[in-house]
């Protein structure tokens, strides 16, 4: 079995709990299962796991509360589960950093294609991460104290990119109106500052950019985050089309955007979205 490293499972219900750490132990990952917020925010500190499960009632604080603690120092992949009939917690989930969310009770079978649809997106390197946290775009986690120093080199690749790639002469992959890309570091930067997103909201940032000013519906983007081709046919439930807007709203919170006057990503209304006009 190929091992996909280490998963944590936040879930107050022993019975439920018990089941996710099964069913990812035999999807290859190592395990640490906890039943409060608390102790699931203090795991993820203290094991840097690549996935995080996250249930939305919890005996102390909710999974709400735990992803947004969370992502103040993790680019966890975190999953939100919800117990409950409505639908509401859980996008409040994904507003707090969340990338998916499961309503219970849901098949192992579609679990499993969630995870690996989120496992294609490729994970920050490790140097990346640390001349981040060296150089305050992102807050340090308290073990970072294991991970090799950046050099001096990094934190220049970093501030400024080795001039490669389509965009030598700036030595960003993409620019648009002051938003800079560079896929190979996964760095943004608007106006000379960086900006740090979630895995989700930088992949679309990328496809935005990518396709220029071309309409991409929510299908479209929905099945770029499953690592589909755009013109798959795939189906894309309506769900899935909701946590798209959610994200796309939290991309613009990130950037400074407004959806009502966009500098950057402009709402096609009934059909998706597209990169403004340069």
């Amino acid at each position: 079995m190929v091992t996909r490293g280490m998963a944590v499972v936040v879930d107050g219900d022993g019975r439920n709990r018990a089941s996710l750490e099964e069913l990812l132990v035999q999807s290859g990952f190592d395990v640490v299962a906890t039943a409060t917020g608390a102790e699931g925010v203090a795991a993820v500190r203290k094991h840097d796991p690549v996935l995080v499960t996250l249930e939305v009632g919890l005996p102390d604080f909710d999974g709400i509360e735990a992803s947004r603690r969370i992502r103040t120092f993790s680019h966890a992949y975190v999953i939100m589960v919800s117990a409950l009939a409505s639908e509401a917690d859980a996008l409040l989930g994904l507003e707090a950093g969340a990338d998916d969310y499961l309503a219970k009770p849901f098949r192992p079978r579609e679990l499993r294609a969630r995870i690996a649809a989120m496992l294609r997106r490729p994970r920050r390197h490790a140097l990346v991460e640390a001349a981040q946290c060296e150089a305050g775009h992102f807050a340090a986690k308290p073990d970072d104290a294991d991970l090799p120093a950046p050099t001096a080199g990094a934190r220049r690749q970093l501030a400024a990119p080795a001039a490669e790639g389509p965009a030598a002469r700036t030595g960003w992959d993409f620019e648009h109106r002051g938003l800079a890309l560079m896929d190979s570091t996964r760095a943004v930067s608007v106006d000379g500052q960086a900006i740090d997103l979630t895995r989700t909201q930088f992949e679309l940032l990328r496809a935005l950019l990518h396709n220029k000013g071309a309409v991409l519906t929510k299908a479209d983007l929905a099945r770029q985050l499953r690592n589909e081709p755009a013109v798959s046919g795939s189906a894309v439930a309506a769900r899935d089309e909701r946590v798209l807007e959610v994200h796309m709203g939290n991309l613009r919170k990130r950037l400074g955007d407004s959806s009502r006057s966009p500098r950057w990503v402009q709402t096609v209304r009934g059909v998706g979205y597209q990169l403004t006009a340069p």
